[in-house]
């Protein structure tokens, strides 16, 4: 598997090399889809010349006429003020760094994609495991096999992911833009291969260091809590002391890594001046600059007293169906984890691209649902053609003067309504195949026997789309595939001998 990956990342390489010294960097490098005010590269460069001149980056406010925006500019007069929300360590970083940031931001897209490449490895492995001991057990019937990844299937998924990431059109423009979303995309896969290898205290650093760059990825901090508990064999219990005890021991290493680099970040500029700067600026939404978020255009509208009530409702989706989740997905942390990293990508206040495809690059490792997924062909042209028209309709709204803002943030409104659907419909899908069979056949079967009371002994189940389902509705199998069962996954009940033809009499 080297010589793919390797050829992988040399075209994934090439192709940003190329982009880079091509007449396109600068006009990415502008794109409102590619970077926001808090992954710009200028305010990164911004920070540096503020630096060399012995001057605090986060000391002043810099006043730009943003007439030619239009609706976006309705903040301040018509005037709006840049500030610098970049990190203390990124700014530093490239200080020492700037005549290598190409470098730097190609090595950061292979580092997240090799990072992503070892973590699902592992992660398959685990599973496979599982599956193959199941299999042995005699758990699963033969005409489930098509739900079943095979070895060759899951050897080539870490692959699938690394492929996803690196030549990604997402990844590629935000690379080349020099957006420092990557750089946070980069610690969030090193927090995921830490915490699938079972590192506690490794995943808690990588952790630390992606919420102190952007804050959002604090809520990732739940399913890394509940993947290392089951990596340890310790059941979520509110009860259980080794829960509790590993809980308190995993949120002190987050906290305290936090805290040491918040407390290195203030040695560095002998200020707590960048605190309001960087996450003040994420939280209240001054900069009202279009993107492909959902804040920009509503506050742009809003009378100036309702904007704080809507900032907190806004800012609590991100937060808010952590707890729902981790009920729900509580056996599948993983999973978790990448729903968790779209609705960070669609709720944060300056989404861009590059956030996007970072849970994209996950798609491969549920491949199996897809034929499963609800309306997948539908999202996907969604997701593609609202792409497309991003800059189509910037440039009518910017340039022509043919259109206005309300076109470009239809598209955006759009664009993130698909994204909503297919992180809704990804957990129902995963619930129905974790849930039908449970209840139908033991523990993770689609094979067995159970007594339904009016419908006798169904000794069988196959997955057969469009097929009947034999037993009555008033008995509890019956019931419990009208709650459960969907129009995607249709089951056949086959009784054997005398009580299917009874049950055919019947009809």
């Amino acid at each position: 598997m080297a010589a793919p990956l390797a050829l992988v990342l040399l075209v994934a390489v090439t192709v940003r090399a190329a982009l880079f010294r091509s007449s396109l960097a600068e006009f990415i490098s502008e794109r409102v889809e590619v970077v926001s005010p808090l992954s710009s590269w200028k305010r990164v460069v911004e920070g540096l010349s503020l630096l060399d001149l012995g001057v605090s980056p986060y000391s002043g406010a810099i006043f730009h006429e943003v007439s030619n925006l239009g609706p976006c500019a309705y903040a301040a007069g018509g005037k709006t003020t840049e500030l610098n929300p970049q990190t203390p360590l990124i700014i530093y970083l490239f200080h020492f760094l700037i005549d290598y940031a190409e470098l730097v931001f190609m090595i950061t897209d292979v580092l997240t994609a090799v990072a992503l490449y070892f973590a699902i490895q592992d992660f398959n492995k685990v599973v496979f495991k599982k599956q193959k001991l199941l299999l042995e057990l005699d758990q699963y019937a033969p005409d489930v096999s098509e739900l079943i990844q095979t070895p060759k299937e899951m050897h080539y998924i870490p692959l699938k992911v690394a492929l996803f990431y690196l030549l990604n059109p997402y990844t590629v423009l935000s690379c080349v833009a020099k957006s420092t979303c990557a750089i946070n995309n980069t610690l969030i896969a090193f927090f995921i291969l830490a915490t699938i290898k079972g590192s506690a205290f490794l995943s808690a650093i990588f952790l630390a260091l992606a919420t102190y760059q952007s804050l959002y990825p604090i809520t990732l901090f739940v399913p890394g809590l509940l993947y290392l508990l089951q990596r340890q064999y310790i059941p979520v219990k509110m009860k259980s002391r080794a829960f509790w005890i590993f809980s308190w021991e995993y949120a002190m290493m987050y906290m305290g890594s936090l805290v040491v680099i918040i407390c290195l970040s203030f040695f560095l500029l002998s200020s707590w001046d960048f605190i309001p700067a960087v996450y003040g600026f994420i939280l209240s939404v001054p900069d009202l600059t279009p993107n492909i978020g959902l804040f920009w255009y509503f506050f742009a509208e809003m009378f100036e007293h309702f904007s704080l009530f809507f900032v907190c409702v806004f800012q609590i989706n991100v937060f808010f169906y952590t707890i729902p989740l981790a009920i729900k997905l509580k056996e599948h942390p993983i999973f978790f984890m990448f729903i968790q990293i779209a609705i960070i990508s669609i709720f944060k206040s300056y989404p861009t691209v590059g956030d996007v495809a970072l849970y994209m690059a996950f798609f491969p490792v549920w491949n199996h649902l897809y034929r499963f997924l609800r309306n997948i062909f539908v999202l996907a042209c969604i997701i593609i053609v609202c792409s497309l028209l991003f800059p189509v309709l910037w440039h009518l709204w910017i340039y022509a003067g043919s259109a206005n803002s309300n076109f470009f943030y239809a598209i955006t409104l759009t664009f993130n309504v698909g994204q909503i659907l297919g992180t809704c419909y990804a957990p129902s899908t995963l619930l129905r195949m974790n849930v039908i069979q449970p209840i139908l056949q033991g523990v993770h079967g689609l094979w067995g026997e159970r007594k339904t009371g009016s419908t006798g002994q169904c000794d069988r189940v196959s997955v057969v789309p469009g097929a009947q389902i034999w037993c009555s509705e008033g008995s509890f199998l019956g019931k419990v595939l009208s709650k459960c069962v969907g129009s995607n996954w249709v089951l056949d009940l086959k009784p054997w001998g005398r009580e299917r033809e009874r049950m055919e009499g019947g009809k």
